[in-house]
């Protein structure tokens, strides 16, 4: 049970909705991958072996396939200010390639000899790429400058990283979960809530601007999608286990697992 995976102190919020994909739920993690979304309007995802970005209407529900000749492998992918940030590989190096509205390539940015989790980055609302380097650091990547956005607590797993509300949300494996604001000042902090058996693999935010976390369960193969409380970081919703790491959250917050073929149709 998801119970057993966190840590004693969480509270669970149990609420169930039957809705259509496409219509009041929205996509947050698809085969174990954040689901990225776009102010009110579009979610954008990647897929393992898939070197395109599929966007989703949310107000219709269609689909469309974008930057299929861009792109070798991509992975994280955020919105911010019209433009769209890809993490990638290129010749077999750590990039992020920066889309324009139309999705023409605008840069792309060698991040190899900065961050331990390349494919982790969050952008703050002035541009400013951020992401955890060696050394208990996360460095913030300007055109023209690199500066410490912040000091963390170092662990033996690197750390999973998204822009939320405004800031960063930065988790560290068996050590803390933080929110930071755009300046790197911390607006909350908590212990690491999950257990010992507890992988988390992926953040993300849906289009309401509430955070969630996908775990897994070492020894037993089922995920858990958690939605965590933006003023303190406690997880209050989970879902039931399933053996896709697919989930969907209503209106309501509800999280509910899913099919990715509900979706995309390979």
């Amino acid at each position: 049970m998801a119970q057993t995976v966190l840590r004693l102190g969480a509270l669970a919020v149990a609420l169930q909705a039957a809705c259509a994909p496409g219509g009041s739920k929205d996509l947050i993690f698809i085969d174990g991958r954040a689901v990225a979304a776009a102010g009110d309007t579009l979610l954008a995802l990647t897929r393992q072996g898939d070197p395109s970005i599929i966007v989703r209407d949310r107000r219709t529900g269609a689909g469309y396939t974008r930057a299929e000749h861009a792109l070798a492998s991509p992975h994280h992918i955020q919105e911010q200010d019209g433009r769209w940030y890809v993490s990638d590989s290129e010749d077999g190096r750590a990039v992020i390639v920066v889309f324009s509205s139309l999705w023409e390539v605008e840069r792309r940015i060698p991040v190899a000899e900065f961050a331990t989790a390349p494919h982790q980055f969050a952008v703050l609302p002035d541009g400013r790429i951020v992401l955890e380097t060696t050394g208990g650091r996360l460095i913030a990547l300007s055109q023209d400058s690199v500066s410490t956005f912040a000091l963390v607590e170092e662990s033996t797993r690197t750390g999973l990283l998204i822009a939320a509300l405004g800031g960063v949300l930065h988790a560290v494996p068996d050590r803390t979960v933080t929110l930071y604001n755009d300046r790197g000042n911390i607006r909350w902090r908590r212990p690491w809530p999950w257990g010992e058996r507890a992988f988390v693999t992926d953040l993300a935010v849906d289009p309401q601007g509430r955070l969630h976390a996908l775990a897994g369960e070492q020894g037993r193969d089922q995920f858990y999608a958690y939605s965590l409380d933006r003023n303190t970081g406690e997880p209050i919703r989970w879902s039931v286990p399933s053996r896709q790491a697919t989930f969907v959250v209503g209106r309501l917050g509800e999280i509910e697992p899913d099919s990715a073929g509900n979706w995309i149709r390979d």
